[in-house]
């Protein structure tokens, strides 16, 4: 071969590199575990609070224009993460895509789609390019358990799991805005192969990926006591951190949930992946069926975020089905999936993200000894947190409920008190006071009917 032929080769081997990775579309910093184990951070150390929206229909049922016109909302609305499935739950293996594209050959899972996955890879790549990391689903769990809800069909054995795992992980394993998310709403059943092939879908994503730095894995369940995702994989190698799914119903104590997976061996970073979504049906089984408000949302997402969870996922109902009026609706979402991406909490999610990292983020700890006052596990609940080091400490009120709190772990003789409203982002002077083992904190509004507030006790 000559010097130029050679020349040349070089050349057209380096534009293909240039179109065939996530490079050109600028990388994210990929994300790891901190070292004290309770967080995320990028590979820079840079704290990273985990703000992600369900999109489970993503790749499946929005053209290119649709998930454009979706991911700029939602990077505009303050999230960074995006929750979607590659094999999608609402008949996502015989319903094409709106290129007319199914993601499989003959319903094999060793016979991937090229044309298909194209449209995957651009979604992906668009999200980088917006700052927004792609909470990946291989698979939705009908495809291995189809259970009474699903359309499935059941389709994965240990064996192909694992290569489909595997492709997968070779597909991706360049891009830096993934996390591998295993499962998909079902959780192993007993004296079956389920956990096997889980297993054998993760390791075919870590062998596929190659390398120590892979990106992170988590599992999805569904709802699950005592724990989420750690009731079966807590101490699999390849579980990164924990995640749960505390279901569609308001009434629930879900710090509790997040409590127990925060206070196991080895500890691991925990989080909700699936709480209550804006506009669902509140419980299929309630007498009266009613829809969840702002205020069942913001709660749980605050209960979690406070009793040890590095973020919080928010759901649409009509968005993660991405719902319009000529799809036949599951569970009668109220409106169009687009004009739910500007539901009151869609843009109200992002105060949490700013509250939180407005204050030293790798070293808080849950700090819920420090409400004196005897709680019951209602609507009312005050949760608590704090820096391990005294520098803080954040109280959340549902309603305008007063407590009594101990501040005597605090930094500093002199405490700054100021309120947080959870539905604007704004502050406002609480004045100050002295450090003291008894302090009453009345929420600006009063009683129990009284709205959330977030008190922020500063030592100065």
């Amino acid at each position: 071969m000559s010097l130029i032929q050679q020349l040349r080769t070089i050349f057209l081997s380096t534009l293909c590199l240039l179109f065939t990775t996530p490079a050109l579309y600028g990388q994210l910093p990929r994300l790891k575990v901190s070292d004290n184990q309770r967080y995320l951070i990028t590979e820079q150390g840079d704290p990273f609070f985990w703000l992600a929206d369900t999109a489970w229909e993503l790749f499946h049922r929005c053209d290119r224009k649709e998930a454009l016109y979706y991911l700029d909302k939602r990077a505009s609305q303050g999230f960074n993460v995006v929750q979607a499935v590659a094999l999608a739950e609402i008949d996502g293996l015989r319903d094409p895509n709106p290129y007319g594209q199914i993601p499989l050959e003959n319903l094999d899972p060793r016979k991937p789609v090229e044309a298909y996955f194209e449209h995957v890879d651009f979604v992906i790549q668009e999200a980088a390019k917006r700052g927004l990391y792609i909470a990946l689903l291989p698979t939705w769990g009908d495809k291995v358990f189809k259970n009474s809800w699903g359309v499935g069909p059941e389709i994965f054995t240990t064996e192909n799991a694992y290569f489909f795992g595997k492709w997968m992980g070779n597909r991706y394993r360049a891009y830096t805005n993934i996390i591998w998310v295993i499962g998909g709403d079902r959780n192993p059943r007993e004296n079956t192969t389920d956990l096997e092939v889980w297993n054998q879908l993760a390791r075919g994503v870590e062998e596929g990926v190659g390398g120590k730095d892979r990106a992170l894995m988590t599992f999805h369940p569904q709802p699950a006591k005592p724990g989420g995702s750690s009731n079966w994989f807590h101490e699999a190698a390849w579980l990164d951190f924990n995640m749960h799914q505390t279901g569609h119903c308001p009434n629930q104590a879900t710090y509790r949930i997040i409590s127990h997976d925060y206070g196991l061996t080895p500890a691991k970073p925990t989080i909700d992946g699936e709480p209550l979504y804006e506009d669902h049906p509140n419980c299929f089984n309630a007498k009266e069926l009613g829809y969840s408000i702002p205020d069942d949302i913001r709660r749980i997402m605050y209960w979690n975020v406070f009793a040890g969870a590095f973020g919080q996922t928010y759901g649409c109902h009509a968005v993660w089905q991405m719902y319009t009026s000529d799809r036949k609706p599951i569970n009668a979402p109220l409106r169009p999936w687009k004009v739910a991406l500007d539901l009151p909490m869609a843009h109200q999610v992002k105060h949490l993200k700013e509250l939180m990292i407005s204050r030293p983020f790798l070293s808080r700890i849950p700090a819920q000894e420090l409400v004196l006052t005897n709680q019951d596990d209602d609507k009312t609940f005050v949760a608590a947190t704090k820096d391990l080091y005294g520098s803080y400490a954040l109280f959340y009120f549902p309603t305008g409920k007063t407590v009594q709190v101990d501040l005597s772990s605090l930094a500093s003789s002199k405490l700054t008190l100021s309120w947080f409203d959870p539905r604007t982002g704004n502050s406002y002077s609480g004045g100050t006071f002295s450090r003291n083992a008894n302090q009453r904190l009345i929420p600006p509004t009063e009683g129990e009917i009284g709205h959330d507030w977030v008190a922020i006790v500063d030592a100065n």
